[in-house]
C-alpha cells in the first residue's frame, strides 16, 4: 500500500532551497548550479557547486547551503554516500539548519538505515517543531520499522500542522490498515482523495482496505479509478 516515499518530499524541499538564499554578488557558479538543479541537470549542478565550493568566495552560511544543495543533487543522482558526506559538511558548518538534517534523513532512509533516518528527522523537528515534512517522513521510517503506532502519531502531527496534507492522510490510512483497523484506514484515505481527487495511489490503497473488509465491489471501483488516473 505504501508507495510515496522520500523522493516526493525531497523534491519539494529542493525547490524551496534553491529559491530562498540571498547569494553574495559574483558567485556565478553557485547561481548557475542552482539553475541547473532547478532544470533537473544534477550532473551539471554538482560540477558547478563543486567549483563554487573551491572558489573560496562563499560565506560560511552560503557554503553550508551549497554543500546542502550538492548533497541533494548527489541524492538525485542515486549516490547516497556522497549525499551524506555533503550533508555532514553542511551540518558541520551550520548545525542549526533543520532542512539539512531532514535531507540527510532522506539519504539514510534511501540506504535502508531507518534508525539513522529517524534520528535525523528528530533533530530536524527539535530545531523546527512545525516541520510537517519531517514528521511525515519520520512516520514513513517508523512504518518501515513496523512501529505503526509511532507512524500514526507522526502522520497525525503532520496533519495538525498542515490540514491539507493529502499524503499524510493516505499514509496514516495505510498504517491503520497495517494495524487491521480498515474503517479508520478508509476514512483517512477518503480524506486524502477529497483533498486530491487525482490521487491514484490513494484510490488503490482504499481499494485494498475495502478488499480486506470483504467489500469487493467497492474495491473494484477504487482499483478501476486508480487505473484510470494512471496507477501502475
Amino acid at each position: 500500500m505504501q508507495r510515496r516515499l522520500f523522493a516526493v518530499i525531497l523534491s519539494l524541499f529542493l525547490m524551496v532551497c534553491l529559491t530562498s538564499p540571498a547569494w553574495a554578488g559574483g558567485l556565478d557558479d553557485a547561481k548557475a548550479g542552482i539553475a541547473a538543479a532547478a532544470g533537473g541537470d544534477f550532473d551539471k549542478a554538482i560540477r558547478l557547486f563543486t567549483k563554487a565550493i573551491a572558489s573560496g568566495e562563499l560565506s560560511r552560511e552560503n557554503l553550508s547551503i551549497v554543500y546542502d544543495n550538492r548533497g541533494i543533487a548527489w541524492w538525485k543522482m542515486g549516490d547516497f554516500d556522497k549525499a551524506i558526506a555533503d550533508f555532514n559538511k553542511a551540518i558541520e558548518i551550520d548545525p542549526k539548519n533543520a532542512s539539512t538534517y531532514y535531507n540527510r534523513g532522506h539519504a539514510w532512509g534511501a540506504k535502508g538505515d531507518y534508525d539513522k533516518a529517524i534520528a535525523d528527522y528528530t533533530k530536524s523537528i527539535k530545531i523546527d517543531p512545525k516541520y510537517a515534512f519531517a514528521y511525515y517522513n519520520r512516520g514513513i521510517a517508523w512504518g518501515k520499522k513496523g512501529d505503526y503506532d509511532k507512524a500514526i502519531a507522526d502522520y497525525t502531527k503532520a496533519i495538525e500542522i498542515d490540514l491539507k496534507y493529502a499524503d499524510a492522510y493516505n499514509n496514516r490510512g495505510i498504517a491503520w490498515g497495517k494495524k487491521g483497523d480498515y474503517d479508520k484506514a478508509i476514512a483517512d484515505i477518503t480524506k486524502a482523495i477529497e483533498i486530491n481527487l487525482k490521487f491514484s495511489d490513494a484510490y488503490n490503497n482504499r481499494g485494498i482496505a475495502w478488499d480486506k473488509k470483504g467489500n469487493h465491489d467497492k474495491a473494484k471501483a477504487d482499483y478501476a479509478k486508480a487505473k484510470e488516473l494512471g496507477y501502475k
